[in-house]
């Protein structure tokens, strides 16, 4: 491991600990004694993805990440959430068994991952994803969000509990006293 500071070619290991994505190293420069931070994940076999000109190219997870941190652009998300989508949609193209997977998977997995995260960001994506061609396409796809979100906004399968005017604070009067 070289040195981030000095380029020094050689390191040593002050502290490893496991992290969700791998293996976080705390190492310490043999030259300049500058400590950094490593980050080791585990490589697993080679993913091809069928492109829609029937290409094929390795799987590149920044690829993924580019798309997912363009669509999020200047969006109100927590801080970590884009990594983290990436890593599931990693996850679960390698849980799948597959050497070859076509890139409209991957699409489709992103583009349904967003509509759970952020309206817009959805849109962002899928504008470009979709190719779309006009602003009717566009249009319908935001109409289904909209209907999508009056849907689930206003549960009809129950009632509410008490109606908003019954609800009452208690005051100190309508309190019990423990004596």
């Amino acid at each position: 491991m070289n040195c981030p500071y000095c380029g020094y070619h050689d390191s040593k290991v002050i502290d490893s600990r496991d992290v969700s994505e791998g293996i976080r190293r705390r190492r310490q420069c043999l030259s300049c004694s500058a400590r950094f931070t490593t980050y080791e994940r585990l490589q697993p076999a080679s993913l091809f993805v069928i492109k829609k000109d029937e290409r094929r190219e390795e799987f590149n997870r920044n690829k993924v990440l580019t798309g997912i941190r363009k669509a999020c652009e200047k969006r109100p998300l927590p801080a970590g959430i884009v990594d983290k989508l990436a890593d599931d949609i990693e996850a679960e193209l390698y849980h799948m068994s597959k050497a070859e997977i076509p890139s409209a998977v991957i699409g489709d997995m992103v583009m349904e991952r967003l509509k759970n995260l952020d309206y817009i960001t959805y849109i962002r994506f899928a504008s470009v994803y979709r190719e779309f061609t006009d602003i009717t396409a566009l249009k319908q796809e935001v109409d289904t969000l909209v209907s999508r979100e009056t849907k689930t906004s206003v549960p009809t399968s129950q009632l509410p509990l008490l109606p908003d005017n019954k609800l009452q604070v208690p005051t100190k009067s309508h309190r019990r006293s423990r004596k």
